[in-house]
């Protein structure tokens, strides 16, 4: 007896770990299983037909999550005979046969190379009773060659490339993703003029590291030029990146994102360590003046640019001089928001294997002290924002008290969250204007408002929006509607001349 009743389609669900890669890999796992004719299942649904595990491999306590939950899975697998248990993503392709070694009620195990092999596995297992373990060593179809099932009707995930050619010695990811491999321009322009038809308003270029973008094909200004030509594409309006490493970055890159109108004053630009004895034991190939410096060239491009960043504290060998060198780029730099680590050791890398690693007190002192000093400039960062006028994309779950306070949320063009009045209700659920847009703004649709009040992560606007626009991705959000793109059949790049272009956004958060 299996699951599913008989005659009735199969149901799954995916749960996904880590960074803005596994997000978009997750779609692309949801749209094959659609396409082999199962179905996702509803949200309370406990007990689904199928369960997909897209899994990290960056923090340390990567395998206790993990297979924490496939252990609180197992009696509910024994309980519904024939439900199936898939894990992929980094994790599994680290550990392979060992997951089915430690939890032998899971049926399938693939890894980041060979995402499309799902289905096939699935049934494989169901039919030889016998789990299915296979990881392969490099990439076997490009993952946009795959069909979608986008999560959102108003901003989609665009991949333009995969793997990553750095060394980094904290960072596993190189390892289990593999070298770098560039989509073609044409090719990822054909995805987002796909998506913007479906209603899309933003799009985010996606890669380990997207400055690097043309390796491959030998343009080192490919990403600039791609840049470029999505600021052709009629009714895109906003594109992001993410996440680019600072010894590629050009100022061909910085003047694309000045002068296409498009393209999101926001940038992404891991810091590490504000230390150059310590970047240069993680094998960051350039100092903290060189990234300063990228930071003060954006700004004189782009007065208004929001950058963010990820930091890494506690790393082996790390003095008290090295973090405070730190907290002085924390202070310079002026971040509008971080991503900050503990050091996560992890086997296969070599810095797991360095003298010098710091007791775990140590480690959480210091990132307290970051936590603080951080937020200490986000917040008065934010607060220069309050009186301004803001242009927000209205979005889906990132307001936790939106229904309490009668607000809802979104992004800034810079990146910024916003909660914001919509006339139900102003601030602490006080009743709003007669002239309320309660029930008339959708998620996808754009409003423009006045910031009343800032806190370190997140603007309020508690007044009436100046102005509301419906959009086609509004209109697609109160249908119930996501974009769906088939895969792409466009194979793996090649090496060589690229082709023509028209005229000219926590990749992995260790990056």
């Amino acid at each position: 007896m299996t699951t599913a009743a008989a005659g009735s389609p199969r149901t799954y669900q995916v749960r996904t770990y880590g960074c803005q890669m596994n997000v978009h890999d997750s779609e692309r796992i949801s749209g094959l299983l659609e396409q082999a004719g199962y179905v996702r299942a509803a949200e309370a649904d406990e007990q689904p037909d199928v369960v997909v595990f897209n899994t990290c491999a960056v923090r340390e306590n990567a395998d206790n999550r993990l297979y924490g939950n496939l252990g609180h899975l197992r009696p509910v697998k024994d309980k519904h005979p024939g439900m199936q248990i898939a894990v992929g993503g980094c994790l599994a392709q680290k550990d392979r046969g060992e997951i089915v070694r430690k939890a032998p009620w899971v049926d399938v195990v693939f890894g980041t190379h060979n995402i499309g092999s799902l289905p096939v596995l699935l049934e494989r297992a169901r039919h030889n009773t016998a789990a299915e373990v296979e990881i392969l060593e490099s990439l076997d179809v490009f993952p946009s060659t795959l069909p979608t099932r986008r999560e959102s009707t108003y901003a989609g995930w665009v991949s333009i490339s995969v793997g990553c050619n750095n060394t980094c010695t904290f960072c596993i990811v190189p390892s289990l993703r593999g070298k770098e491999k560039d989509r073609r321009p044409g090719d990822i322009l054909s995805e987002v003029r796909a998506l913007v038809d479906e209603g899309v308003l933003e799009v985010t270029l996606l890669g380990q590291n997207v400055n690097s973008y043309g390796v491959e094909f030998g343009d080192r200004y490919a990403f600039g030029k791609l840049l470029r030509a999505c600021g052709d594409i009629d009714g895109l309006e906003r594109v992001r990146f993410t996440s680019p490493h600072p010894k590629d970055f050009t100022d061909d890159v910085i003047a694309a994102m000045a002068e296409t109108p498009n393209v999101c004053h926001s940038l992404h630009m891991p810091l590490q360590s504000g230390s150059d004895d310590v970047l240069r034991a993680m094998r960051r190939s350039y100092r903290s003046e060189k990234y300063l410096g990228i930071i003060e060239k954006v700004r004189a491009a782009m007065p208004d640019a929001a950058i963010t960043t990820d930091i890494i504290v506690g790393f082996p060998g790390e003095t008290e001089a090295d973090f405070e060198r730190t907290l002085d780029v924390v202070r310079e730099a002026r971040f509008s928001s971080a991503f900050t680590f503990q050091y996560s050791k992890r086997p296969g890398t070599p810095a797991a294997t360095m003298d010098g690693q710091l007791p775990k007190q140590v480690v959480q002192e210091r990132y307290e002290r970051l936590i603080a000093c951080v937020e200490e400039i986000t917040w008065a960062e934010n607060r220069k924002l309050v009186g301004e006028t803001v242009e927000v994309l209205v979005a889906v779950g990132e307001g936790r008290k939106d229904e309490r306070t009668g607000r809802m949320s979104g992004r800034a063009r810079d990146g910024r969250l916003v909660h914001f009045a919509t006339g139900a209700a102003g601030a602490n659920g006080r009743p709003g204007d007669a002239g309320s847009l309660a029930g008339q703004i959708r998620p996808g649709d754009i409003v423009h408002t006045r910031v009343t009040y800032a806190a370190p992560h997140h603007l309020n606007a508690d007044g009436e929006p100046l102005s509301h626009r419906r959009t086609r991705a509004g209109d697609a959000a109160e249908a119930g509607r996501a974009p769906r793109t088939p895969g792409v059949l466009l194979g793996l790049p090649t090496i060589g001349a690229p082709a023509a272009v028209p005229a000219p956004t926590g990749g992995c958060a260790a990056h």
